[in-house]
């Protein structure tokens, strides 16, 4: 089933990545901070399997422990957005069509039209550039994205006869969102949250490029496709390999996503038999 090849395609990709970051906080096949300006744009081969740059540091270590760099950045950004904008959500949806879901709401588009890059922008014009202030960005972005989810699944739910029997007990609201509405919306978080870390992968290369990741000496996919953009004509491995680091780490998330939202869709597990008994195939 293509759920299932898209999970698995997923899973995968993403465990490779996780694995190389992993590892490179114990071991990489050469330091990444020592330069051989000697063995600068050596080609893909042995000893240096991808290759080494401009500086002759080795290609496949600097990837290694970029993505340790690039999974750091956006698993924190992500969580931020998890852990202020969903409380947000509910909060909004148990007060819903008064004053302070008007204020919470406005407020998320307000920070919603700002992009990423603006706000580390802004950030980086006051504390400077950096990975901690990349994060910041990041996570602040995601704030809007994970509060308007939660409060349009929970206004769905707040109509359901369980809710409703729930509040007929006397439970207060937030009660209600905490042990009723919030286990129900913990799927669509999944599935959310895998989409948000994929483009949180793609906003600190974006911002990396631009110079306001990752600082030296610590390697950044981004900042290495920016600083080799120059050398493509005659040393093209320099780009080729971090960018399908960035492009193969985006596509196993929005698989891993993907199959994930197929797997928890209950309207899609429950014609799967149907279409068994018919012959069918997905």
């Amino acid at each position: 089933m293509r759920s299932q090849r898209n999970l698995f395609i997923g899973a995968f990709l993403c465990v490779l990545f996780l694995v190389a970051a992993v590892v490179s906080f114990v071991w990489t096949p050469y330091d990444v901070t020592q330069l051989n300006i000697a063995n600068k744009f050596q080609p893909p081969g042995m000893p240096h399997v991808f290759g080494t740059d401009h500086f002759g540091r080795d290609i496949f270590s600097m990837l290694m422990v970029g993505a340790r760099t690039s999974i750091a950045v956006a698993l924190v950004a992500v969580s931020i957005g998890i852990l202020f904008g969903v409380p947000l959500g509910l909060f909004a949806a148990a007060n819903r069509n008064t004053l302070i879901d008007e204020i919470i709401m406005r407020g998320n588009d307000l920070v919603f039209a700002f992009p990423a890059l603006l706000i580390a922008i802004m950030i980086t014009a006051v504390f400077g550039p950096g990975a901690l202030n990349a994060i910041i960005a990041i996570g602040i972005f995601n704030i809007p994205v994970f509060a308007r989810l939660s409060r349009a699944a929970a206004l769905s739910l707040w109509e359901r006869d369980f809710i409703l029997s729930a509040r007929v007990s006397g439970k207060s609201s937030m009660r209600i969102s905490v042990e009723h509405i919030l286990p129900n919306l913990l799927n669509l978080l999944l599935v959310q949250g895998t989409i948000q870390f994929s483009l949180g992968v793609l906003a600190e290369a974006g911002l990396s490029f631009v110079g306001l990741g990752a600082q030296p000496p610590i390697p950044s996919w981004g900042r290495m496709l920016a600083e080799s953009q120059t050398f493509i004509s005659f040393a093209s491995h320099v780009v080729i390999f971090p960018g399908l680091a960035i492009v193969l780490t985006v596509l196993g998330l929005n698989l891993l996503g993907d199959g994930l939202r197929d797997y928890f869709d209950p309207k899609l597990r429950q014609s799967i038999p149907e279409l068994k008994k018919h012959g069918g195939t997905h």
